[in-house]
C-alpha cells in the first residue's frame, strides 16, 4: 500500500510518501512544494499542478494530511486552510481517501507519546524508514511521518 502523507502549509508544503508492505515501510520520495505566496491564484494552480504530478508518478493508494489544530494568528490559519482546500481537492479528483490527524495523533503513532518533540519524532522517521541523512526540510520530515501515521491507523480498512 502506497500512502501519501501531506503537511499543509500557506507557501510551503511538506509531502512524504510511503510504501507498508507487511509491517515493513519504505520510503518512495519527499519533499516540499514551495509556493511564492505574492499571488493566491497561481499558488493554488501550482500547488494543485505539483500535487497532481507526484500522484500520477506514485498513485497513492491513501492520503493522510495533518488537521489543523491551533494558530495564534488567523491570517496564517486561513492561509493555511485555503491551501488545504487545494490539497483536498487535488486528492479528491484522483479519488484518493484522505485520512486527517492532529498533531498528537501523528507525534503518537509514530513515537508512541504524543508529546515528543520534532528531533525525537525526524528521529524515529528515520528509523522506521531506514534513512541514514537528515530530513530537510522539517516539513517533508513532518509528511513522512503523516504518512506511518496513516498507514498504522488505517491498513486493516485499505485496500
Amino acid at each position: 500500500m502506497r500512502i501519501i502523507g501531506i503537511d499543509p502549509g500557506s507557501t510551503l508544503i511538506g509531502y512524504g510518501l510511503v510504501e507498508y508492505s507487511g509491517s515493513k515501510f519504505s520510503c518512495l520520495d519527499y519533499g516540499t512544494i514551495v509556493n511564492t505566496g505574492k499571488d493566491k491564484s497561481q499558488d493554488y494552480q501550482a500547488t494543485e499542478k505539483r500535487l497532481a504530478q507526484i500522484i500520477k508518478k506514485y498513485h497513492p493508494d491513501v492520503a493522510a494530511i495533518e488537521r489543523l489544530f491551533f494558530f495564534s494568528n488567523q491570517k496564517t490559519a486561513l492561509a493555511v486552510s485555503e491551501m488545504r482546500g487545494v490539497l483536498f481537492l487535488t486528492l479528491a479528483k484522483a479519488k484518493i481517501p484522505i485520512f486527517e490527524f492532529t498533531p498528537l495523533e501523528i507525534k503518537q503513532g509514530v513515537t508512541s507519546y504524543g508529546r515528543a518533540n520534532k528531533v525525537q519524532v525526524e528521529k524515529m522517521v528515520r528509523i522506521i524508514l531506514n534513512i541514514i541523512t537528515p530530513i530537510k526540510p522539517d516539513d517533508a520530515a513532518d509528511a513522512l511521518a503523516i504518512a506511518i501515521c496513516g498507514a498504522n491507523n488505517y491498513t486493516p480498512f485499505i485496500k
